[in-house]
Formats: structure tokens, sequence, C-alpha cells
């Protein structure tokens, strides 16, 4: 059994946040064609005071410790497909050593990160958590 350096409802949370960020700097729209309808919606979307900005999930990632930022890289592998749960233990290492720059700006470069962490916590689960 694997248990992972945080609680799971974190990574759901935390997944989220990302996909409200994710979604709202996708819907920026460069040509809307002149259709007032999909103007309104691209400026409703974009972030507002009050909101979770990309700067706070960024904070709150880069306040992680060491192993809880290796998890969410490995986490994010695994949902990809470039590892399975039963090498853990390996991806985490992996992820320590490919550690080069901040562990959010990998993340949030990522288009499907969300759905991929997502995966990740799913088939981990299903392999077995402590």
């Amino acid at each position: 059994m694997v248990a992972l350096p945080f609680d799971t409802s974190e990574i759901e949370e935390l997944v989220l946040r990302l996909d409200a960020v994710m979604a709202r700097e996708d819907t920026d729209i460069s040509d809307p064609g002149g259709n007032a309808s999909d103007d309104e919606v691209s400026a409703e979307l974009q972030e507002s005071p009050g909101d979770l900005s990309r700067d706070e999930i960024t904070q709150e990632i880069e306040s992680m410790n060491d192993e809880q930022k290796d998890a969410l890289v490995a986490l994010f592998w695994i949902g990809r497909g470039d590892a399975e749960p039963e090498e853990w233990d390996e991806t985490m290492l992996l992820a320590r050593e490919r550690h080069d720059g901040p562990v959010s700006r990998y993340l949030l470069g990522q288009p499907e990160v969300g759905e991929f962490l997502t995966e990740g916590l799913d088939r981990m689960t299903e392999y077995g958590l402590d």
C-alpha cells in the first residue's frame, strides 16, 4: 500500500481550483467574431476580484514540502500514463531527480493538469492507498 503525503481531499480541492483558473485563461478569445453574446462570455469568465488566481495557486503549491511537490508530479505522470501506480516509489524518485524550477510552473504549464491529477489519484486509489 502507498501513503500519499497529503489527504486526497486536498488534491481534489486543488484540482477544482486549477480547473477554474485554467478555464478562465483558456477563454481569452482574440477575435470574438463580432457576436455580442460571445464577447460577453469571454469577459465574464476572466478573473475578477475575490477569485483564486494563478498566483495564489502557485503560492499554495510552492508552500508544500518537497515530498508533497514530488507526489503531485508523480500523480500527474501516473494520470497521464507515463508511469504506473506500482512504480510509485520510482516515480517519486524520478520527480525529485528531474525537479528543475518551480513545480507550480511545470504543472500550470500543462493544459490538462486537473484531469491528469484526478486520473492519477483515481489510479492510485484503485491500486491501494493507506
